[in-house]
């Protein structure tokens, strides 16, 4: 993923991104933080191809955005990214492995298949033992767990975690970034976009956002201290 002078302006000259330089590259784990009003959220939904930029240009997997029609995008952006919700977005009536196994129906594979893949997706993120279980069943941690596999079942080149550990206890948002962090040690790249400083610290690269530009763009080194940090 490639943004090169990406805005984003809204009626009423509201400027929600100035110019963003920013370059995502293979297995990756990155944060991008800032504050509420940051431009975060708008910048979430540029790299996830869910808007397009006012000017700028968008690379993603070698394509030009702006060259795509709606319908190749979508395709582009089911085959290529995956989704984490601070809010779950589970189906309430549907099991833990039909809620994954939902995240490949455009995929064109037999329900049997997307069920299998399920299965392993939440084996993957330690839920073997919950497969059968609705939503109401499951605390939140492993409703993030269940999202999280949903997400990372048809394999995506990048993952995109938005405040992934804001509606769970201290426990279960450190069980979740511990997820990540194997994931990524498995070869996911993986932005998480948070206003957590803490978690922020805890990933190898920040990216930080203030009125809508970078101000900050860190590496920690191999052997770093905790709390150092290299550009």
């Amino acid at each position: 993923m490639e943004l090169r002078g990406v805005t984003k302006e809204y009626p009423g000259g509201v400027q929600a991104l100035a110019g963003i330089d920013l370059g995502i590259e293979r297995g990756e784990l990155l944060a991008i933080v800032g504050p509420s009003g940051s431009g975060k959220s708008t910048l979430l939904h540029i790299v996830g191809t869910l808007d397009r930029p006012t000017s700028g240009a968008v690379h993603l997997a070698g394509h030009d955005v702006a060259s795509l029609g709606d319908r190749r995008l979508s395709a582009l952006r089911a085959q290529h990214i995956g989704f984490v919700f601070q809010a779950f977005h589970l189906a309430p009536g549907a099991t833990a492995r039909d809620n994954v196994a939902d995240g490949l129906l455009y995929t064109g594979r037999p329900r049997s298949v997307r069920r299998r893949m399920a299965a392993e997706a939440l084996e993957r993120v330690g839920l073997a033992d919950r497969m059968d279980h609705r939503p109401h069943q499951l605390s939140g941690g492993q409703k993030q767990r269940v999202a999280i596999a949903r997400a990372v079942v048809g394999a995506p080149d990048l993952l995109l975690a938005d405040e992934p550990t804001g509606a769970l206890d201290t426990a279960s948002g450190e069980a979740v970034m511990r997820l990540l962090h194997d994931l990524n040690a498995d070869g996911a790249t993986i932005a998480v976009i948070t206003h957590d400083t803490e978690i922020a610290d805890s990933l190898p690269r920040q990216v930080r956002i203030r009125d809508g530009r970078v101000v900050a763009d860190t590496v920690r080194t191999a052997d770093a201290k905790a709390g150092v940090s290299a550009c």
